[in-house]
């Protein structure tokens, strides 16, 4: 699902223009562009809401979002990652997912 720049506005609270439209500038939120105008995806959403938190809520400042961000972006990236793994680990024979699930216990309790 993807909402126009217009619906974000109204769908989120204490969410300007203005606000967005500086954070689309410096690159944390980056829409879609359809027919020239913006479109923003689930991902996007969620992701306006969590910068409009650190903005209003914590009080990050314009120095350390970019850094939560990354690390946010880090996590996110290794969890499919993970996901990535777990999925081909499930495609194997069961003898083989026996024997990685007994590496993992004897490596996670070294």
């Amino acid at each position: 699902m993807s909402v126009s720049e217009e619906t974000l506005v109204l769908q989120v609270e204490r969410l300007s223009v203005q606000r967005l439209h500086k954070w689309i500038r410096l690159g944390w939120v980056r829409p879609e562009r359809h027919e020239g105008a913006p479109l923003y995806q689930e991902v996007d959403i969620a992701r306006v809401r969590l910068l409009r938190d650190l903005e209003l809520e914590f009080e990050f400042d314009e120095d350390t979002v970019p850094m939560v961000l990354s690390l946010l972006d880090q996590v996110h990236d290794l969890r499919h990652e993970l996901r990535s793994i777990a999925a081909a680990i499930a495609e194997q024979p069961p003898a083989v997912r026996e024997r990685v699930a007994n590496a993992y216990r004897r490596i996670a309790e070294s």
